[in-house]
């Protein structure tokens, strides 16, 4: 897969989960957002290499990656934004 390819998949993650879920309110649910994707991401990663599904592994890595933009759009850029106002 190209990195086109997966910037596009992850930006589609990103907008559905933006219409099923409100912003991440805080720094602290954002991290935890993102640290639950990336939990679920280590379970498939700790398989035995025979076990590993790829599909699941790819989905994951998708949902990391859209979850980072969420965090950034929802509460790093309110924050550089405030920062500016004065």
């Amino acid at each position: 897969m190209y990195f086109s390819e997966a910037i596009a998949e992850m930006g589609t993650e990103y907008f559905n989960a933006t219409r099923r879920y409100p912003p991440m309110s805080s720094a602290h649910e954002g991290f935890a957002i993102l640290k639950e994707e990336v939990d679920e991401l280590w379970d498939e990663v700790k398989k035995k290499p025979s076990k590993v599904d790829r599909e699941a592994l790819r989905q994951e890595c998708i949902q990391v990656g859209a979850m980072a933009i969420r965090f950034y759009t929802d509460v790093c850029k309110e924050e550089i934004d405030a920062d500016n106002r004065y």
